[in-house]
């Protein structure tokens, strides 16, 4: 009878982190988050899930043509790159003394946001 709202949960990386692509055509590969879309979901990598759009002349591009570019992945698959132990890695939270919420690295408890 009445509907239910699902919220979303927000994912937990964001704008240029490492990470590593963990199922799909891509499998394996590893890049810089550009973008990062938390009402989808979804995340731009860079150099990763390479994508050809063919496109008219006009506006943005003087010329027309097939332009390769990055299409997003699902936050789910993907995990991020520690610095320190350089290993994909879960994400833990901690707060600081000064009260503020960091990411860590679950495997050497490092501080993921610098």
């Amino acid at each position: 009878m009445g509907a239910k709202t699902v919220q979303k949960k927000h994912p937990l990386i964001k704008k240029n982190d490492k990470v590593v692509v963990l199922a799909g055509k891509e499998k394996g590969k590893i890049g810089t988050v550009l973008k990062v879309d938390s009402e989808k979901g979804r995340a731009v990598v860079e150099k990763v899930n390479m994508v050809k759009r063919h496109t008219r002349p006009g506006g943005k591009h003087a010329q027309g043509g097939i332009v390769e570019k990055e299409a997003s992945l699902n936050v789910s698959n993907l995990m991020i790159m520690c610095s320190k132990c350089a290993e994909p890695t879960r994400i833990g939270k901690r707060i600081l003394e000064d009260g503020s919420k960091v990411r860590v690295c679950k495997k050497c408890g490092e501080l993921l946001d610098s």
